[in-house]
This record gives structure tokens, sequence and C-alpha cells, in this order.
């Protein structure tokens, strides 16, 4: 089997969930793999979405928590009433 030209950026970003979701066939990660050998931008692009899911994550494990005092009201007030509305 030949290798396909490797993938551009965008096609990377198009389908990133489905490759760090482990949803892609194996001859796509290969290609992705590939890529990333060869682009630091793209590798760097995945660790910041990687770390900004896991944020957006741990923001959300305690609900219950109390907000801190450092954090104004009015944004307190915005966040609860979209919550409310969805």
């Amino acid at each position: 089997m030949e290798d396909r030209p490797y993938i551009t950026c965008r096609e990377l970003i198009e389908f990133l969930y489905l490759y760090l979701g482990g949803e892609l066939p194996s001859e796509r990660v290969a290609e992705f793999d590939r890529h990333l050998n060869v682009c630091p931008s793209c590798v760097a692009y995945i660790e910041t979405y990687k770390e900004t899911a896991a944020l957006g994550r741990q923001a959300f494990q305690d609900l219950e928590q109390p907000v801190g005092t450092a954090v104004p009201e009015e944004l307190v007030s915005a966040i609860l009433s979209v919550r409310r509305k969805t």
C-alpha cells in the first residue's frame, strides 16, 4: 500500500475529535501520525486542545462547590441565567 501525501493541518483539525477519541480507521490514524511527526504546530495545537478539554471537565467536577469571592457577581448571575435556559 502506497502512503497518501501528508494530510493538511486543516484536515487534521477537522477530524481531531475522531483521532483523539480513537474512532478513526488505522489507515487514517497512520496519516495523522505521519503529519504530527513533521508538524510541530499541530502537535502544539493538540496539546492545547487536550489541556482545554481537561480544564473544562475539571471546572464542572463539583457543581455544588461554592463560588469563590474573586468571581464577579455579574458573571455568576450570567452563567446561572444561561444554565437555567438550557
